[in-house]
């Protein structure tokens, strides 16, 4: 079940939802929202992101959320932002907990996870037959973050 996200906006962006994704059980892939990340000034496109809805194996290894600032905006916290909009989101679907998974090298990345209020987990290891390691990533950073 899919729910309305025109109320996902602060003082400064607003989701602009993309498309759904629904789940698909062979590829063990989740429904998914996918939105532009808009200024709410003028309406340009900043970046983008999505929400993954449930927490499973594959989603612990890749996260509940991704998210992309375009280079000329950042700075500005909009990922970070975008995280807090998404976890009402999360709520709605009566979800306790999220994950986002970084590389442990994403600095920026794990900079937005703690501005979001994310605590890391811990670094693990992917195994060898995740699509992410196949590609290439050897291990995750796992930031928690509770919604209750």
């Amino acid at each position: 079940m899919f729910f309305d996200t025109k109320h996902l906006k602060t003082d400064e962006i607003y989701l602009k939802l993309d498309k759904v994704s629904e789940a698909n059980l062979e590829k063990k892939w989740v429904d998914a929202y996918h939105f532009k990340i808009c200024s709410l000034f003028d309406d340009t496109e900043v970046g983008d992101c999505n929400f993954r809805v449930g927490n499973t194996e594959k989603l612990y290894f890749g996260g509940n959320i991704g998210y992309n600032v375009y280079e000329q905006y950042r700075g500005n916290h909009y990922a970070g932002k975008t995280c807090l909009l998404l976890f009402e989101l999360a709520k709605m679907h009566k979800m306790s907990y999220l994950i986002i998974a970084c590389n442990p090298d994403n600095y920026a990345s794990r900079r937005t996870c703690e501005y979001a209020g994310g605590k890391l987990e811990s670094i693990i290891d992917l195994p060898t037959d995740n699509d992410m390691y196949l590609e290439g990533d050897r291990q995750k950073c796992i930031y928690k973050f509770n919604l209750c």
